[in-house]
């Protein structure tokens, strides 16, 4: 086998292996760590190492939803931090803590990375938790939940003919359609679109609220090639931000994920499966334009943010997504889409490619 096509990077880092837990709207009985432990294990046994054995391990959560500081520490009793292992975290989604595990590996520090990322949202109102992200003087204070805000960019993009209200019902009922093939994702089949949360959008527009665990682990070069049969190599990854400001931005586009993939290299070749984090069906509308996505493109085959949004581990879903395609053969070259913020405020592109012949 021939490798991918040529890397613009030091060295060739792939995903080997993903897993992730059975999405559901409570897990009241679990804590965090019990969450986590089964995933981390069912990750590691793909691969054949043992924790101890693994370069670098990097998290991605929030505090926010957990309710108390520093909640990342607990977790890592279900890692296995003795002996001393290297370990960072960011309180971000697990995409950007793949992107800082990428880079260590870069860098020659490490060889193998341990990724993961989890959310348990249901203990508290994830509309109101959100206000948080927003500009503390001017918008905060007003509190408009995180539906409210992407009603406003649905209707910008009503208002300017790019989508309708009949489409982004569409979207939703393929993206659950889809999910009826995905055994872990908590929304699947026929959804209905119910009532209106914020109009335009309505419920089957909205993600579903629910706690979930994503995990991956990347290797470098011939490692890859021993640990994983068909690595998912990532040819390109670059994550950019809009301003914070709503005010000061067109809500109808995505300048900051058309960057990001212009520095992934995303338009150097066609894709055939692009995995979007997209939790409202008219942000699927936003960023297939920013991203350049035709119809022979398959979008969200796994069904997406819309079938499962664990918070801060959906867009690691999603490269993992990608990855698992690719090491089973159905795809040869993709792009993964991670966002976090208000409005797709900050947004990560990864470009996965398999091994040609």
């Amino acid at each position: 086998m021939t490798g991918p096509r040529t890397s613009r990077y030091a060295r060739d880092v792939a995903v080997v292996a993903f897993a992730q837990s059975d999405h559901q709207r409570r897990t009241d009985e679990l804590s965090e760590v019990e969450m986590v432990m089964p995933v981390l294990h069912e990750v590691l046994a793909a691969t054949g190492l043992k924790a101890g054995e693994i370069g670098f391990t990097c998290s991605g959560s929030s505090d926010y939803l957990a309710g108390r500081a520093f909640s990342f520490t607990m977790t890592l009793d279900g890692v296995g931090a003795w002996p001393p292992i290297s370990e960072s975290h960011v309180e971000m989604d697990g995409a950007w803590a793949l992107y800082e595990a990428w880079v260590k590996i870069q860098t020659g520090e490490a060889d193998t990375a341990l990724v993961y990322s989890y959310g348990k949202s249901s203990p508290g109102s994830v509309r109101d938790v959100l206000t948080r992200q927003l500009d503390p003087y001017y918008l905060a204070p007003l509190w408009p939940d995180s539906v409210a805000l992407a009603a406003l960019q649905a209707q910008a993009l009503i208002d300017t003919g790019e989508t309708d209200e009949p489409a982004l019902a569409a979207i939703a009922a393929r993206s659950r359609a889809d999910a009826g093939n995905n055994p872990h994702a908590q929304l699947r089949g026929a959804v209905p679109q119910g009532d209106y949360q914020v109009r335009p959008l309505r419920t089957g527009d909205c993600p579903p609220v629910g706690d979930g665990v994503a995990a991956v682990v990347l290797a470098a070069g011939d490692l890859a090639r021993q640990l994983c049969e068909r690595p998912a190599w990532i040819t390109g990854i670059d994550h950019r931000i809009e301003a914070h400001g709503l005010g000061l931005r067109d809500l109808t586009d995505s300048p900051s994920t058309r960057t990001a993939a212009q520095h992934a290299g995303l338009f150097d070749a066609p894709v055939d499966t692009a995995e979007l984090h997209a939790p409202f069906s008219s942000q699927e509308v936003v960023l297939r334009k920013a991203l350049g996505l035709g119809d022979t493109v398959a979008v969200n085959p796994s069904g997406g943010a819309l079938a499962a949004n664990p918070m801060m581990a959906a867009g690691l879903i999603r490269i993992g997504e990608a990855a698992a395609r690719i090491h089973r053969g159905a795809s040869d070259r993709a792009v993964a889409h991670a966002t976090s913020g208000p409005c797709l405020q900050q947004n990560l592109v990864a470009v996965l490619e398999g091994d040609r012949a």
